[in-house]
């Protein structure tokens, strides 16, 4: 699997650095959206496959399938995605947003912010993309960021989450949950607090897991967003931690700089100012490389490039 790729910038100070052609996916690629952000990619074939955000111009917030050759120009579908095989008790579509995408076993699963009376984590499968059959919510609203591991933890399904309210939520920790059958969910354990403004400001609000955890010799390396309150509004960054690979709720490193903060124009200029947010990640193990792929601006999606060794270092030596 080549994944998308550009080497680090000689002037390039940060562990992490931009893709010099950003932004990847422009926000009216389809006929209809109004913007294309927070989404979520997997390899797929010859070739790789996501769920994207999609924003319409009635601004509802919409799934659609999504597939590439090379990571970075991108097909999305222009028809939304239609989930089967639910209970018509779950199964009335009231939004979806910021996806995360998986392999386990032997398909790939999907979790987003679903609307049922509020906000919570939705689930659903598939196999090629086309298909999607949806399972019942992970949790009671009001929840965000559920985010699979991508194997089974002592033989039961683990996600993230990150508990919240029903708005624009103000606060939020991190939190660690398991399933025997991506049904019910329960053994609920704290992984992480905001930061204290004096230890890491960018991080002090709320914080919430991004892609996919990474599984490494030093334990599983979660690239997680944090946000600061600040005069002008939020500002959403990414930072990284390690976790404990048989028990990831406990925390055995965390960044205190950010890996990456708005600063680009399209990251601070859009829908949503100031947002850079991490929702996938590409790896490739044989060369350590890693791709992320990040929301600005609550309006296009953008690409970073680093090395899972470096970041791993990175994390444990500016840990706080």
């Amino acid at each position: 699997m080549i994944i998308p790729w550009e080497d680090r910038p000689v002037s390039e100070k940060g562990v992490i650095w931009r893709y010099s052609a950003n932004p990847i996916i422009p926000r009216d690629l389809l006929s209809t959206s109004n913007s294309i952000f927070n989404s979520a990619v997997v390899p797929f074939g010859d070739g790789f496959a996501g769920v994207f955000r999609c924003d319409d111009t009635n601004r509802r917030m919409r799934l659609h399938a999504g597939f590439s050759r090379d990571g970075i120009r991108w097909r999305i579908e222009e028809d939304d995605i239609r989930l089967t095989g639910a209970d018509p008790e779950v199964s009335a579509w009231v939004y979806g947003y910021d996806p995360r995408v998986v392999w386990i076993d032997d398909r790939y699963y999907v979790t987003w912010c679903n609307g049922y009376h509020g906000p919570t984590i939705g689930c659903a499968w598939t196999t090629d993309f086309k298909v999607f059959h949806q399972l019942e919510n992970a949790f009671l609203p009001f929840n965000r960021n559920g985010v699979l591991f991508p194997r089974k933890i002592n033989g039961r399904f683990a996600m993230l989450s990150r508990p919240s309210d029903n708005g624009h939520t103000p606060f939020g920790d991190i939190f660690y949950s398991e399933s025997p059958d991506m049904e019910l969910w329960g053994r609920h354990r704290h992984v992480m607090s905001p930061a204290k403004f004096e230890q890491s400001a960018w991080q002090c609000t709320k914080i919430g897991a991004g892609p996919a955890p990474i599984e490494t010799n030093e334990g599983w390396l979660l690239i997680f967003h944090g946000v600061l309150a600040s005069c002008n509004g939020f500002v959403y960054s990414f930072g990284s931690a390690l976790l404990d690979l048989n028990e990831p709720w406990k925390t055995l490193a965390r960044s205190g700089p950010y890996l990456l903060s708005p600063q680009r124009d399209y990251e601070c200029v859009g829908d949503v100012p100031n947002v850079t947010f991490p929702c996938a990640t590409l790896h490739d193990p044989d060369t350590g490389r890693l791709a992320i792929y990040y929301g600005c601006a609550d309006t296009v999606t953008s690409l970073a490039f680093g090395y899972v060794n470096e970041i791993v270092e990175f994390t444990k030596k500016t840990t706080i």
